[in-house]
């Protein structure tokens, strides 16, 4: 690459001197010199050459000198670094242009392989500023990408250093989490343009922001649905405690967002959520051209048939024994052991729920009536229509009570 330099000096015979001393390096492509007779001129030069990379520049000019013509350059956005060039001893001056801003300084008569040092130590000290800019221009725009999947501080972290965590395809334990909204599909073909996508829109916003104030990542959005991971790319021990957590603070936003659409009159179901943990193969998938964090396995499709079980059941969130297991502090009923389409064996499930909104009594009922159900006693039916009795409005209790008045027994249930 050439470096370009803009000499700014009024002796009529340097011009030639100089091309003279340099015209080696001016063959060889190295170097390409421009010159100006003042401040001026210098300042046409480098509006007409916005490819210079120095500026070598006399002091005492015509018109514009020197110091003048390094505050100006010193004022522009993208500050070009300058050799100030002075007479022998007058350290006056060459104190007042290094403090504003000159890069370093030579005495006349120019010492010509003095000269030749200095530009080359410019010239990388120009080469190093410019490949710092080229890294932050980088990282702003890697940040702006992953900022669309990562925590804030995730997405920073992983933006100023690509190298720190591997986004490559690894095999890892995860948590995951799935969200969805119940007949949104038939809610779409109703709704104007206008209102549906300030709609979606503002859904999608709060739902990232509780994902994010948990530190999750957000692998994808597909319509209404989101596909949340912990665990991915960073380590988090306590994955499957924040998985919990978040689902939880997802309903929470969900069922508040979907209270707000009925005060207008827009009738947007239930958020539906699903949550696993177990290996997952994650990485960044995108083929070369896209970056698209995902994760594919047995946990990612158990988590997806999580939340369509919702559906069936009534409720709005359910997580998996496995998740249950390793968040530690759970909180939350069992529902049964699911068979899962794809899935041989059937799984252990549960509701979670925020502790503080359970009234003790209501969930001891409740899990004394699925405690006869565990063991087959036909007490269970009565337990169940019991609790039904009292709070009507528990879609899963309700629909044990169907299940059983039925014929069906154990806890074991059959999906569609």
């Amino acid at each position: 690459m050439t470096a370009r330099i803009l000499f700014v000096d009024d002796e009529p015979d340097l011009e030639a001197l100089v091309l003279q001393k340099f015209r080696r390096q001016i063959r060889e492509g190295v170097i390409d010199f421009l010159f100006a007779r003042d401040g001026l001129e210098a300042l046409a030069k480098l509006g007409e050459n916005p490819d210079v990379d120095m500026v070598v520049s006399d002091i005492n000019m015509p018109r514009m000198d020197g110091l003048s013509l390094l505050q100006k350059l010193q004022e522009a956005e993208e500050k070009l670094s300058t050799v100030i060039v002075s007479a022998y001893g007058d350290m006056q001056n060459i104190r007042t242009a290094m403090n504003r801003g000159a890069f370093d300084f030579l005495t006349k008569p120019i010492d010509f392989p003095d000269l030749e040092a200095t530009i080359a130590k410019t010239i990388r000290h120009v080469e190093a500023l410019r490949e710092a800019r080229r890294r932050q221009a980088a990282a702003e725009r890697a940040h702006a990408s992953l900022a669309r999947y990562f925590s804030p501080n995730l997405a920073e972290r992983l933006a100023s250093d690509m190298e720190g965590i591997d986004l490559s395809g690894q095999r890892r334990e995860i948590a995951a989490i799935f969200t969805d909204i119940g007949g949104f599909t038939t809610l779409v073909e109703t709704l104007e343009p206008s209102v549906l996508g300030p709609l979606l829109n503002d859904y999608l916003a709060g739902m990232a922001n509780v994902v994010f104030a948990h530190e999750g990542t957000l692998a994808k959005i597909i319509g209404d649905a989101l596909h949340v991971l912990f665990g991915a790319p960073g380590d988090q021990p306590d994955h499957a405690q924040r998985a919990i957590a978040c689902a939880l603070a997802l309903d929470a936003e969900a069922q508040s967002f979907r209270l707000r659409c009925q005060e207008r009159g827009i009738a947007l179901g239930a958020t539906r959520i699903g949550v696993h943990a177990g290996p997952a193969i994650v990485g960044n998938f995108g083929g070369g051209r896209f970056f698209d964090y995902t994760a594919y396995g047995d946990t990612i499709n158990i988590a997806a048939r999580l939340e369509a079980a919702n559906k069936q059941l009534g409720t709005r969130v359910l997580a998996s024994a496995a998740v249950a297991a390793r968040a530690g502090d759970f909180h939350g009923r069992p529902v049964g052991d699911l068979a899962l389409r794809g899935r041989s064996e059937a799984i252990r499930v549960f509701e979670p729920m925020p502790r503080e909104l359970e009234t003790p009594s209501d969930a001891e009922a409740y899990r004394k009536a699925f405690a006869l159900l565990e063991t087959g006693d036909p007490a269970a039916l009565s337990a169940f229509a019991a609790h039904v009795a009292k709070h009507s409005d528990d879609p899963l209790a309700a629909f044990h009570l169907k299940r059983l008045l039925n014929g069906a027994t154990g806890t074991r249930i059959a999906l569609d």
